[in-house]
């Protein structure tokens, strides 16, 4: 069976780096399978790997969309050594001022299509495969003014950390990167509504650096990927104290 990394979000972001440092890292993958809605930049990125690319330019959100992926795994029959679910989208601003579009969008973009691809994917991994779900720091702590996206990102840790349970027979993996903010497009579309707090911007991360610690804790079974002594020590604090009194000390 042909090998295979699967990778939502790939035209930019964590989601597009993912991808190059699967390829460069993993000889063993005969062929990369990109999927975003951006047609023309996934067909950008061709000729750019190691490994052989196929593209899929589709709203993981349509569940008729999903039907391509559907089929080609059914034709393919391949061994699916990495699922990364990077796709995603947050946007600043309070409960009700944003749209309702933006708001249920977080919520099918962020869980339901998470969930869908999990679901649709996890038939043709194997022994030794690994699921890489990209939460974020913000799955830790309520978070006003971001009070849906930290939502969805507390439901895929959730979620994440309940499906390497289920699956530790079947020796397939699960990890949940929780990041801080990135420097990728990310905050470009978040920004749309808003903008984020300075103390945001002083620890914005590298995605090279962020993407290279999500694979290597993937390769060593961990749960949970957290990039950064500032990160960690905010997820120990988020354990440790009330969040009613982190939130009072955010307000300040």
């Amino acid at each position: 069976m042909k090998k295979i990394a699967v990778i939502t979000g790939a035209s930019s972001g964590m989601g597009r780096e993912m991808a190059f440092q699967l390829a460069d890292r993993f000889e063993v993958l005969e062929e990369i399978w990109l999927i975003a809605r951006r047609k023309e930049r996934l067909e950008e990125l061709r000729g750019q790997f190691p490994a052989a690319i196929r593209c899929f330019a589709l709203d993981i959100t349509d569940e008729t969309e999903r039907k391509q992926l559907e089929m080609a795994l059914a034709e393919e029959k391949p061994d699916v050594k990495f699922l990364v679910n990077a796709a995603g989208f947050g946007k600043i601003g309070n409960v009700g001022d944003l749209s309702e579009g933006d708001e249920c969008g977080m919520v099918r973009l962020n869980c339901e299509a998470l969930c869908a691809m999990t679901h649709l994917v996890l038939p043709y991994m194997s022994r030794g495969s690994r699921i890489i779900q990209f939460a974020s720091s913000a799955a830790f702590l309520p978070q006003p003014k971001f009070a849906i996206y930290a939502a969805t990102k507390s439901f895929v840790l959730s979620y994440s950390r309940a499906l390497k349970q289920e699956l530790k027979p079947k020796g397939i993996g699960v990890t949940a990167v929780c990041s801080g903010p990135v420097k990728t497009e990310f905050f470009d579309i978040a920004e749309t509504t808003g903008k984020i707090p300075l103390y945001k911007r002083l620890v914005m991360a590298n995605p090279k650096r962020v993407v290279r610690l999500a694979i290597m804790d993937a390769a060593v079974g961990k749960n949970i990927s957290i990039y950064g002594i500032t990160m960690k020590a905010f997820f120990l604090l988020c354990k440790i104290l009330p969040h009613s009194l982190i939130l009072r000390l955010m307000e300040e």
